[in-house]
C-alpha cells in the first residue's frame, strides 16, 4: 500500500460515524449488511449513512453488491489487511510486523472471550 492510499483510508476512518459503520461491516462478515439494517443498528438517518458509505467506498474500504433492487455493503477485508500491514510494516524492528498476503484477513468464526 502506498502512503496516499493509507492516508485516504485513515481519513475515511477518522470520523466517529464512519468508523462505527466500518466496524459494523467488519463484524457482519463477507455477506455485509443492507443500508436499512445499518441505519437501524447505528441509528443513522439514511442520507447521513449514504454519505458515510460513499466516503468508505471512495477509500476502497467497503464494497457494494446489488441483488435486484437491494444493496449490500461489506468490508473490503484485503484493503483492511493492507492498511494494518502498512501501519505495522516497521514495527518493533521487524519483530512483530504483519505480513500481507493475498486475502490475509478473512472473517472467521467468533472466538470465545475469556472472562
Amino acid at each position: 500500500m502506498k502512503s496516499n492510499q493509507a492516508i485516504k483510508a485513515l481519513e475515511a476512518l477518522a470520523q466517529e460515524s464512519r468508523l462505527a459503520v466500518f466496524r459494523a461491516l467488519v463484524q457482519a462478515g463477507p455477506d455485509g449488511l443492507t443500508p436499512s439494517k445499518l441505519s437501524a443498528d447505528l441509528d443513522l438517518p439514511a442520507p447521513t449513512l449514504s454519505f458515510h458509505l460513499a466516503q468508505l467506498r471512495h477509500a476502497s474500504l467497503v464494497t457494494v453488491t446489488r441483488d435486484g433492487r437491494s444493496l449490500a455493503y461489506a468490508a473490503a477485508y484485503p484493503a483492511m489487511a493492507e492498511l494494518v500491514a502498512f501501519l505495522t510494516e516497521n514495527c518493533c524492528a521487524g519483530a512483530c510486523a504483519v505480513k500481507p498476503k493475498e486475502n490475509a484477513v478473512e472473517p472467521t468464526a467468533r472466538r470465545r472471550r475469556r472472562a
